[in-house]
């Protein structure tokens, strides 16, 4: 069955992709049809763990939604070192998402900002095209407790760093995508 979101899918000429929007809004599927429509080796870097069976099904349906041109490297946590690892020439990242990647490192009780530092870093050296998905979690109610208030501040400060980095911004909404930056 095609999907709509092809129509908007044309590879572009970016270093640094960064796309956001709520939650099923898209995003995914939009960075996977950027992605796949460019010629090279497509990796798939995947920030999600499977903690529960719903989580287990909706990691199956992302694989299932990628043809046998995609690997896929789990980096829950390192992050960075794997964008490092996997650059390269004729080759395209995908991570998907920094948001369950900062929950990870949160709820993992790891140094965030060392680590958030540790990515930008690296994704200013990356070698090759890398697009990085994000969800926009300051457009709703302040949260009623302390841990999702860190962590909406979190996913906050993480996207503008990588935002203000990036080559081009997208935000999705409704499976449309809009061109934040050029």
């Amino acid at each position: 069955m095609a999907r709509l979101y092809v129509l908007q899918g044309k590879w572009i000429d970016a270093v640094l992709t960064f796309i956001t929007g709520g939650a099923r809004s898209g995003k995914s599927a939009r960075a996977q049809c950027l992605a796949e429509s460019h010629a090279g080796e497509l990796v798939y870097l995947a920030t999600a763990q499977a903690f529960d069976d719903e989580m287990r099904d909706r990691i199956a349906r992302h694989q299932a939604d990628r043809d046998a041109r995609w690997r896929t490297v789990e980096c829950p946590v390192d992050l960075p070192e794997a964008i490092a690892r996997e650059t390269g020439e004729d080759r395209v990242l995908l991570v998907d998402c920094l948001t369950l990647w900062t929950s990870n490192l949160l709820l993992g009780e790891h140094d965030f900002t060392a680590a958030s530092r540790r990515l930008i870093d690296t994704l200013a050296q990356a070698h090759s095209p890398v697009i990085l998905v994000s969800n926009e979690v300051g457009m709703g109610i302040v949260p009623d407790n302390a841990l999702a208030r860190q962590f909406r501040d979190m996913a906050g400060r993480l996207n503008q760093q990588v935002a203000a980095i990036a080559d081009r911004a997208e935000l999705v909404v409704s499976g449309l995508s809009l061109t934040l930056k050029p």
